[in-house]
């Protein structure tokens, strides 16, 4: 887990009002921009909070993109629940198609995994945005599990990973693009493999209990 990034807390009232202003101003910047391009003088210009109160409370352009990052921890989100670990898999894995591939949706997640690559406080800050996501998605693990859908003690959050990652790899790594097709037999995979005990502690995978 990340170590507290500045600026990241949620105070009520006007000091809340600016957070959010600077913050959410930052996402669209560095949606805009990329993260090599976006200045604290540019998020001043476009939330209208001074940039003295900026570099007081983040210190950087870095430490702004840190915190922004960090705001989809705040978002509600919950894995889909389809009745079924397969469904639920692909729920995940069509939603991160549409979500790094629609134009002007795209443009974000793209550049937070780029500035993730240049500054490593947004690395620590997308690496703990990920850590939450993964243990929300788990819980369609955990429903597997109850089901008997899945042996007990099944990795949950390994299983999202073997899911998740060949979208993310046509995506950064090959660059040949995803289908849906694409994001549903990758669900289909991991949810076999699951079901074959391979993500438990004797079948090769590290066994955690339900969260």
């Amino acid at each position: 887990m990340a170590t507290e990034i500045s600026g990241t807390k949620r105070p009520g009232g006007r000091t809340e009002r600016t957070r959010l202003a600077a913050l959410n101003a930052t996402l669209e910047l560095l949606g805009e921009r990329g993260y090599a391009e976006l200045t604290v003088e540019a998020v001043a210009d476009r939330s209208g909070v001074h940039k003295t109160t900026l570099y007081r409370r983040w210190e950087s352009a870095e430490g702004l993109v840190a915190a922004a990052l960090l705001m989809g921890t705040e978002q509600e989100w919950a894995a889909p629940d389809t009745g079924s670990l397969e469904g639920d898999l692909r729920g995940i894995n069509l939603e991160l198609v549409r979500y790094f591939t629609t134009p002007g949706e795209r443009e974000l997640p793209t550049a937070s995994i780029s500035a993730a690559f240049l500054s490593a406080r947004a690395a620590d800050a997308l690496q703990e945005f990920y850590v939450d996501r993964h243990a929300r998605s788990a819980a369609a693990v955990h429903r597997a599990v109850e089901r008997g859908e899945v042996p007990p003690g099944t990795d949950a959050v390994e299983v999202i990973r073997v899911a998740c990652g060949p979208v993310f790899y046509r995506l950064f790594v090959s660059r040949e693009g995803v289908t849906p097709e694409d994001a549903a037999l990758a669900a289909k995979a991991a949810a076999a493999a699951a079901k074959a005990g391979v993500f438990t502690a004797t079948g090769g995978g590290t066994a955690s209990p339900p969260a």
